[in-house]
């Protein structure tokens, strides 16, 4: 059974868990290596010790922190203020629509990036690929959509970096990719969720379309290091 609760954290549970290998930090601060995506996460999220964090971080360097509303700490800055629902998949089995797909390795790191800086779907970085399993689907060599999995821990295991080319929308083909994903997990006995930006109602209604729940409604800032403290 996956504890509910987890995802309350769930970042710190996969930095201190099962993707440690992917962290720096110390026992109460973590974030990804660099390069992996730019989160950070606590082992107190509602009163994180940015002071334990600060030597893994370079002066502007902006991080997604999740779960944190509290004031701002001395030599920080919060770039952006807003919120986001956490989902949880409650359907069954979807069907693997999406056959084709290719996984996606550091062949592709160069244009999963540059698709994931074109559409936005949430953190991302050049090694993002590396933390999970992500399939993409191609017109010829190029790379016009791809999903894939970030963290896990507890049995929970996220869907992220959802995106199409801006010409190929429409078409459905994320839907297909987060199916395979889906199916894949679920045969593995893992519970998906996702994370999706509190402004984006019309993804909202997509997923619950779907098959997800909303589970819960949580804080998400961008915060960076400045130069000297304030």
């Amino acid at each position: 059974m996956t504890d509910p609760r987890l995802l309350d954290n769930i970042f710190w549970h996969a930095l201190a868990g099962p993707q440690a290998r992917f962290a720096r930090g110390t026992a109460v601060a973590r974030r990804f290596a660099r390069d992996y995506s730019p989160i950070v996460a606590f082992a107190d999220a509602r009163s994180p010790d940015f002071a334990a964090l600060a030597p893994y971080c370079d002066a502007g360097e902006r991080f997604y922190c999740d779960g944190w509303s509290g004031r701002v700490p001395a030599g920080w800055r919060v770039d952006v203020d807003a919120t986001m629902y956490k989902m949880v998949w409650e359907g069954p089995i979807p069907d693997d629509d999406a056959p084709e797909a290719q996984p996606l390795d550091a062949r592709h790191a160069t244009q999963a990036l540059e698709l994931a800086r074109l559409t936005r779907p949430g953190p991302f970085g050049p090694k993002t690929i590396e933390l999970g399993d992500y399939f993409g689907l191609f017109d010829d060599e190029r790379l016009v959509a791809m999903a894939g999995e970030r963290v896990f821990a507890g049995g929970w295991r996220e869907i992220s970096g959802v995106c199409t080319q801006p010409d190929q929308q429409g078409r459905g083909l994320a839907r297909r990719l987060m199916h395979k994903l889906l199916r894949r997990e679920l045969l593995r006995g893992e519970r998906p969720f996702l994370h999706v930006a509190g402004t984006n109602t019309g993804a909202v209604r997509l997923y619950e379309r779907m098959g997800f729940r909303i589970h819960r409604e949580s804080t998400v800032r961008v915060v960076a290091l400045d130069a000297a403290p304030r």
